[in-house]
């Protein structure tokens, strides 16, 4: 393991005192999960790269990535995968 040393605002160094350490390391963890979304969404956007190699940029599939996309406001093409995928999804949850 490496250690680092940040240097964060005042609101968020009270926080982190009084957080476990394995509660900031997952915090870091989807924070920079999230950067990576933002990041591949970004060049998505700007028409440099597909969906799919957006979200292997980011390290998520790309159903994943297309729900990213609609939250962010962007309108991903479904792939006949990506639907298959969802509806899978979808009746995993309605069988619990």
């Amino acid at each position: 393991m490496k250690a680092l040393t940040l240097e964060i605002p005042d609101h968020l160094a009270q926080q982190l005192d009084k957080a476990r350490g394995d509660f900031v390391v997952r915090a870091l963890e989807l924070g920079l999960r999230q950067y990576r979304i933002e990041q591949a969404l970004e060049q998505y956007k700007q028409g440099g790269m597909s969906l799919g190699a957006a979200a292997r940029m980011a390290g998520v599939t790309e159903s994943e990535m297309a729900r990213q996309a609609y939250a962010y406001g962007l309108q991903p093409p479904y792939s006949e995968e990506t639907l298959a995928e969802e509806l899978g999804t979808a009746e995993k949850a309605e069988d619990r």
